[in-house]
């Protein structure tokens, strides 16, 4: 599996004002990453597309990256330009505010070239977000490329909306790209608020049809803590959520994704990976760093909170 995405560090606030933050913990974040980080603990081979700067935060995110068991080999140093940062702060309910610093970081700087291609075309799937798609001219074409290389040579390919409004200079053009991109993709995981903005429908059944009848195979809405439906052209299912005592829920949907991801490439049907999906998610949610909470395979088959 491969994904192209941007690597920020991240800084956690121990006070929950980030105007009156003196004391933070540094962490890693992006959504490719967390990603990333959840399929490899499960046992899968990962590859990871981006750049960093050449600065400490960049050598911090290569070496994380291996020691994770990604292979970093697709992660480029741009001397040109700084890996980009986020800080976060800390709160005892609800979602924290995460303030971004990226504009012309090196992973928006990103371009596809020929070891791009031939890391996708190495490749059994293809992940991708609206994140990357959305930060730059040259990250949303090298998204474009991904999945022309990974349509050519066969590898199954997800799509997890994850809209940034914020990076986006007009609201439909947004709709439009994210749209498009989906469209490509096997598997859509978008969240129920982001389908209803991408579609105009506000029931998980019809925001799925949408998809489905654009030629999706599988569309999975995640209904945060309400669980999950799977939508495909045979029928659906539903599923609740993974009862967890939540400290942080940022990354659960990327968590949610790898579960899902895992399950398909493992081979197991919709369902069961619906099931793992939604286990995933809810440990993501279970610790104050993005991925602290991704489980690896052996975790994954105690009991949560074992």
């Amino acid at each position: 599996m491969v994904t192209p995405g941007e690597i920020m560090a991240m800084f956690v606030a121990e006070e929950n004002s980030l105007e009156h933050a003196e004391h933070f913990r540094r962490r890693l974040a992006g959504a490719e990453l967390n990603v990333s980080v959840g399929l490899a603990r499960l046992g899968h081979r990962v590859g990871f597309l981006g750049a960093v700067g050449d600065d400490p935060l960049g050598t911090h995110a290569r070496r994380t990256l291996e020691a994770e068991g990604i292979d970093a080999a697709g992660l480029t140093v741009d001397p040109a330009a700084g890996t980009g940062f986020q800080l976060k702060n800390r709160v005892a309910e609800g979602d924290p505010t995460v303030v971004y610093f990226r504009r012309a970081s090196a992973g928006s700087r990103f371009a596809w070239s020929e070891s791009c291609a031939e890391l996708v075309g190495g490749a059994r799937h293809l992940h991708l977000t609206g994140v990357f798609a959305a930060l730059s001219a040259s990250t949303l074409d090298c998204a474009r490329k991904a999945v022309d290389r990974a349509r050519a040579v066969g590898a199954t390919v997800s799509f997890d909306p994850n809209l940034r409004p914020a990076l986006w200079s007009d609201r439909g053009e947004m709709v439009e790209v994210i749209n498009e991109l989906a469209e490509r993709a096997d598997w859509v995981l978008p969240g129920l608020d982001e389908g209803e903005v991408l579609t105009g429908a506000a029931d998980p059944a019809a925001v799925a049809d949408f998809y489905l009848s654009r030629g999706v195979s599988e569309v999975v809405i995640k209904l945060g803590g309400r669980g999950a439906e799977l939508h495909t052209p045979q029928g659906s299912h539903s599923l609740p959520a993974h009862p967890v005592e939540v400290v942080d829920t940022v990354g659960a949907g990327d968590g949610f994704a790898a579960g899902w991801i895992s399950a398909r490439l493992d081979g197991l049907s919709a369902e069961d990976a619906l099931r793992r999906a939604c286990e995933v998610g809810a440990r993501a949610t279970t610790s104050r760093g993005d991925m602290d909470g991704l489980p690896t395979r052996r975790l994954l088959e105690q009991p949560v909170g074992a």
